[in-house]
């Protein structure tokens, strides 16, 4: 669905927090239909921008390393 969204999980350094706000907006702009929305519609665009960040940084954080299967 978001193909120009980049792959934040693999060997080497941690996703940045940009790179995962970055993954956010361009989720919740593929979703909404927005590439930038009406001021009445810009609280909730930008919540659901953080939510997806966040659910993202969890996902990443809980992932088992790959070959360890530790964090």
């Amino acid at each position: 669905m978001c193909r120009s969204i980049k792959t934040l999980r693999g060997p080497g350094e941690p996703a940045t927090e940009e790179e995962v706000h970055a993954a956010a907006l361009q989720y919740v702009r593929k979703i909404s239909g927005y590439r930038a929305p009406s001021k009445a519609n810009a609280a909730a665009f930008e919540t659901a921008v953080e939510q997806v960040a966040r659910a993202t940084r969890d996902l990443l954080g809980s992932l088992a390393s790959p070959g360890t299967g530790l964090r």
